[in-house]
């Protein structure tokens, strides 16, 4: 008898604990298949200190083939889902097409950039959800201080040293209290003319900061943003972006060069091409995470409307702890559904969350418990170091350099602008220059176009897209 196909589609916390838990309850007596566009998990909690210069960017990505045993890594990204036939169409990083066959299906393809209609936005802001982002952002931030340390011009320098964040939840509210940081220890060593100092505004429609959290945890976190200089403007966001700056529903127009999108997130467009019912754009599944009507089909993640048992009517949020656990839960199912184990709801009790704002400071709530300062500091890194499923020595080490020795600050010029557009649906991949008969992605009814060109490409293919004045490099640039 052959071994059951299990085809897992997404390697974020949903997808990556459903292949490592399956890879050892199987003991190799199943075929299990992990389909992902890179060959790595990415932590995404600690993206914000990459961005910052504390962590090298491998530290936060954790080797698919070094620590699943047992699966099978296809690179590649799925384009298409044939629910009748049970195959999943996709592309590979150079173009080439291939098809993979499940008897068990599970889609954990997480989620991307949510943009909204305010115009120039899409053209001149970046988010903040891949590798590619986040070392845009960091030799981005680097090349404004450095040019505006150089600049004559009074106007011309604010806007270099002016960094916009719009969303005040857990990415917005980290990148901006790290940001600041080290664009004070850039301007140490590049000390603009003008006498300038860095400008970090962090914006959000919300009437207060991460209000996704206890009150206590936002206090906490205004409190250490406003100290440390942050301009934290709640009811406030941006009504149009443009190369200039940006300009506030409060009618204000902030001259600036750099526009971080961090408004939050929506589910992977590719859910929708399964035709099965969505719950805002998520996939609907039972308590058991399998889709009605399809028992051999499981997702789990940011892409799934999973319902929560302990609130009736309501749904789990996108959150990378519901995720992870999903994940092992949806292992277990999986197990069950061949015939191993038996298959449970999901439930899940949240253990407290942690926000970590640079530095000695932090707002922590393990076990219910609110913390702030060192305190709070020290309990936020050791559940990273806890929780990341590698790469524990490499993140300690990193974190005790930078407490001991400044940090390096200069850019590769590694990513452009133009690779890391806003109104990607694949932000873990930077875009590269295209040929003609590059594929791309199917997009969702109404979503701009972005396509998402393979390895293939010459360089006398233009650039997807305009360039932009930040791609130019500056005298002295390499």
């Amino acid at each position: 008898m052959s071994r059951p196909r299990i085809v897992i589609v997404g390697a974020g916390f949903a997808g990556y604990r459903t292949a490592r838990t399956l890879s050892r309850m199987s003991r190799g007596k199943a075929d299990i298949t992990l389909l992902n566009p890179t060959d790595y998990f990415l932590y995404l909690p600690l993206l914000p200190q990459v961005a910052a210069g504390l962590l090298e960017p491998r530290r936060t990505a954790v080797s698919l083939a070094g620590s699943l045993s047992h699966v099978r890594l296809v690179l590649g990204e799925a384009d298409g889902i044939d629910l009748d036939a049970r195959t999943v169409h996709y592309t590979d990083p150079e173009g080439g097409e291939g098809t993979l066959a499940y008897d068990r299906l599970v889609l954990a393809v997480g989620s991307v950039n949510k943009l909204l209609p305010i115009p120039g936005v899409a053209e001149h802001a970046h988010g903040f959800r891949g590798l590619p982002e986040a070392l845009y952002l960091r030799d981005h931030v680097t090349r404004q201080i450095e040019l505006a340390s150089s600049a004559d011009d009074p106007g011309a320098c604010a806007a270099r040293c002016t960094f916009v964040v719009v969303g005040a939840g857990y990415t917005g509210t980290e990148v901006a209290a790290h940001g600041k940081m080290f664009t004070d220890s850039l301007v140490r060593r590049h000390p603009p003319r003008q006498d300038m100092r860095p400008r970090w505004l962090l914006l959000d429609i919300a009437p207060r900061v991460l209000p996704e959290l206890d009150e206590r945890l936002s206090a906490t976190a205004d409190r250490v943003l406003r100290r440390r200089g942050v301009d934290v403007r709640m009811g406030t966001s941006v009504k149009e972006a443009t190369h200039d700056g940006v300009l506030l529903t409060d009618g204000e127009f902030v001259p600036s060069r750099t526009l971080v999108w961090c408004v939050g997130v929506r589910p992977d467009p590719l859910v929708e091409s399964t035709g099965q019912p969505l719950e805002k754009g998520r996939l609907v599944v039972d308590p058991f995470l399998q889709v009605p009507g399809r028992p051999e089909v499981f997702a789990c993640g940011d892409a799934a409307a999973v319902p929560d048992l302990d609130n009736s009517g309501r749904y789990t949020p996108m959150t990378a702890q519901h995720a992870w656990r999903q994940g092992r839960a949806v292992a277990v199912n999986v197990a069950a559904s061949l015939g191993v184990g038996e298959a449970r709801p999901y439930r899940h009790r949240d253990l407290g969350f942690v926000v970590d704002l640079g530095g000695a400071q932090a707002a922590a709530d393990p076990l219910g418990v609110p913390l702030s300062g060192p305190a709070a500091a020290a309990v936020t890194r050791a559940y990273h170091l806890a929780a990341m499923p590698g790469n524990r020595v490499r993140v300690a080490a990193d974190w005790l350099l930078d407490a001991v020795l400044p940090r390096q600050s200069v850019q590769l010029g590694l990513v452009r602008s133009w690779s890391v557009p806003l109104d990607t649906a694949s932000p873990e991949l930077a875009r590269v220059p295209a040929g003609p008969e590059q594929r791309a992605r199917p997009q969702a009814a109404g979503e701009p176009a972005s396509g998402l060109p393979g390895e293939g490409a010459t360089e006398s293919h233009p650039a997807p897209g305009p360039v932009k004045r930040d791609d130019i490099p500056a005298e002295g640039d390499s």
